[in-house]
């Protein structure tokens, strides 16, 4: 693919490298020199020294051929001009990094729309997501968002208490717009259809929106209701307020540690079920003080690095069940990776892996991209051609091949898993899970 970054700070470079490394033609756009010329020497990429939202540096990018277009300086103005220019000019993918702010008021105006942006994103959000999904799922063997966060994977193992046991698909009270995707069974794995049954110790992959998936997932584990879980949050800066924005909703007692009084008293106005400690949590009397030896969860998302890890290794020391922490820094990351669960944490979020996790899925180089590969199935991301025969069709009147479920349908910024009466509009893009034997006949109904 022809792909245009503007922008080389510590996204944008994690984001050119790794790209590099999958032999497509990137052009960088970087107006610092110093910063420019440090990438130069690592990567085989046009590097062009300029200002991304000017029309003269982007004429100069040849952004009328460019497949994707990513903006992801720290800069709102500069990502959402360039963005909405590059359209205009002929890019066919756009993508914007935008301020957590920014991204929120699209739920008022749509922002991506209205610029002409084909996607919105911050990566303060993504890493509060990949964070949160240890707190809402602590049970689940894998977890993973797809169709731009409205849809949802989880990986259970079946208890044998669960009452679903032994009973066909097809007759089992599944929430709505919920779907079992695969079943692995005994190190085998299938694509179910609605008369096969789960069994005792089946791990199942389901996709459906969060809230009805948790459901789920609980009764094929044939777990109650869990009492409230104590999180506590080390800072009260964007990666904190977004973390507790997205569990206040979910069973948790949420406690934020932020020593700044005045974004104590913006956050106690802004997140109503979430308590405010106007203290410092790099101090061990505070955290005793606190007790957050009895927490379920501690996650420490400042902006400084030490500060992060060692609040977990003195939270876990008290008795945190669970610690969580937010790198920054690459070479911190890495090593978090391999020690942390000596260390007594849980998991390490990298913004700029949770970023480069996010845009992967706009790879599409060839008729379909790898999502997730399952055991003897792949979850994949396609789009449906202009002219493909289901455009307009029924989800139910189409000949699916066997072995082929679909688990999300994505149009403009909206997605939803696909129910039988839903029609497939053009311009969309199809989530599915394929046997190796369905695939291509799959690719051949939507292309």
């Amino acid at each position: 693919m022809n792909i245009i970054i503007v922008g080389s700070g510590e996204i944008g470079k994690h984001i050119a490298l790794s790209l590099a490394e999958e032999s497509h033609s990137i052009v960088v756009i970087e107006s610092n020199d110093a910063i420019a010329d440090e990438l130069g020497k690592r990567i085989d990429a046009r590097i062009i020294r300029g200002d991304g939202s000017s029309l003269t540096t982007l004429i100069d990018a040849n952004v009328s051929d460019c497949d994707l277009f990513l903006a992801l300086t720290a800069n709102n103005n500069v990502n959402l001009v360039a963005s909405s220019l590059a359209k205009t000019m002929g890019a066919k993918k756009t993508v914007c990094r935008v301020h957590p702010g920014i991204e929120r008021d699209s739920f008022m105006l749509d922002l991506g729309e209205h610029f002409g942006v084909d996607y919105l994103f911050s990566s303060e959000r993504l890493a509060a997501v990949e964070l949160a999904k240890y707190v809402r799922n602590p049970d689940a063997i894998l977890v993973e968002e797809i169709a731009q966060g409205h849809v949802e994977l989880q990986q259970v193992r079946i208890s044998p208490q669960s009452k679903m046991i032994g009973i066909p698909l097809a007759e089992l009270d599944f929430p709505n717009r919920v779907r079992i995707g695969s079943i692995l069974r005994e190190g085998e794995s299938f694509i179910p259809a609605a008369t096969d049954v789960i069994e005792i110790g089946d791990i199942v992959t389901l996709f459906g929106e969060p809230n009805r998936l948790d459901e789920l997932a609980k009764r094929l584990q044939n777990k109650s209701a869990k009492e409230k879980a104590n999180v506590v949050i080390f800072g009260g800066g964007e990666y904190g307020f977004s973390l507790a924005e997205s569990l206040q909703s979910w069973n948790c007692h949420v406690r934020i540690f932020e020593s700044d009084p005045d974004l104590c008293e913006q956050l106690s106005d802004m997140l109503t079920n979430v308590t405010m400690l106007n203290a410092d949590a790099t101090s061990l009397e505070e955290l005793k003080e606190e007790q957050v030896g009895d927490a379920d969860f501690f996650i420490a998302v400042t902006n400084i690095d030490e500060d992060n890890v060692m609040t977990c290794l003195q939270a876990h020391s008290l008795g945190a069940k669970n610690c969580l922490t937010l790198i920054h820094r690459a070479d911190y990351a890495d090593a978090m990776m391999g020690f942390g669960d000596q260390m007594g944490i849980l998991a390490a979020i990298s913004p700029r892996d949770a970023t480069r996790r996010d845009l992967s899925r706009f790879l599409i180089s060839d008729r379909f991209h790898l999502l997730q590969k399952l055991k003897n199935a792949d979850l994949i991301e396609t789009a449906v051609a202009d002219d493909a025969k289901i455009v307009g069709q029924k989800v139910k009147d189409v000949e699916w091949p066997e072995g082929c479920i679909l688990v999300a349908l994505l149009e403009g910024g909206r997605a939803t898993v696909p129910a039988a009466d839903d029609e497939i509009p053009q311009g969309s893009h199809i989530y599915a899970v394929v046997s190796p034997k369905a695939k291509r006949k799959f690719l051949k109904l939507v292309s």
